[in-house]
């Protein structure tokens, strides 16, 4: 009995390492690792572009923001040090330019007389809004998906920056023989599975730069990269200047110490 058993039990494992290995390694091919790109961010003195930052804003508030919401970050935090460098006056007349439903009035309705939201103008403090309701509406105009909101979509996806400008600038090509495109799905070899929801973003030509910048699909993708790569740390200069004066203070310290030891013990030696 015992080697019955045992003979089941071997059979069970080849079955299910057979099944197993060759849809892992369809997987891992479907997936192309993204090439790494040359970002001013990288490197522990890597600073951001400031230009990029405003012109990828630029990119998630004419495109992206269409179907992609950006809760986590504020008006006021356009103007963040270390960030765009928007000036008061541009978030302001930014902020100004959006309707968000407004609180209740002094008898807690939330509506008007022909029963519309109150409405109001949004002020630097208020988040960048949606422009949809609930997450319901966002489906029913994706045709059912519900598109990641971006706050923090670099640090969420395996490859960060270079992930996200492979995956927008590498729409075109041709589904492998195997894999069926259903009606609604796109295919993208840096997407898991190679099937995803969301359609070509970005067309050359789809935005006008302010400073004159050829808006080239890999420049938008470039650009919009260095936004969402801010949003997703907008510290990231701080933390390396802190990180910066940090070793310059342990080496300072360190050498203090040895010379302290020195004459301290120098007499004993």
């Amino acid at each position: 009995m015992p080697k019955i058993m045992l003979r089941l039990v071997f059979s069970l494992a080849i079955s299910i390492v057979l099944g197993i290995i060759p849809s892992i390694v369809m997987s891992a091919e479907e997936i192309m690792e993204p090439e790494q790109q040359e970002w001013s961010f990288d490197g522990p003195f890597g600073l951001f572009d400031r230009a990029a930052l405003q012109r990828g804003f630029h990119v998630y508030k004419d495109i992206c923001a269409a179907c992609h919401t950006l809760d986590l970050v504020a008006f006021r935090n356009l103007g963040d040090s270390g960030g765009p460098g928007f000036n008061e006056n541009e978030i302001r007349a930014l902020a100004a330019s959006y309707m968000i439903p407004a609180d209740p009035d002094e008898r807690g309705r939330t509506t008007d007389a022909d029963g519309r939201p109150l409405m109001r103008e949004a002020i630097p403090a208020d988040y960048y809004p949606s422009r949809f309701v609930n997450d319901n509406a966002q489906r029913a105009a994706n045709n059912g998906s519900l598109p990641p909101d971006l706050s923090l979509i670099v640090k969420a996806r395996d490859g960060g920056a270079d992930y996200l400008y492979a995956l927008l600038t590498e729409y075109g090509h041709d589904a492998p023989a195997d894999l069926t495109v259903p009606p609604g799905q796109y295919y993208n070899p840096y997407f898991a599975g190679g099937l995803i929801a969301m359609p070509q973003p970005l067309f050359a030509n789809q935005v006008v730069y302010a400073d004159g910048t050829p808006a080239t699909i890999e420049q938008m993708a470039s650009d919009v990269t260095y936004f969402l790569t801010w949003t997703a740390e907008p510290k990231m200069e701080e933390r390396k200047r802190l990180g910066f004066a940090v070793i310059l203070f342990l080496i300072a310290f360190s050498m203090l110490c040895y010379a302290s030891y020195r004459r301290l013990w120098h007499s004993e030696h």
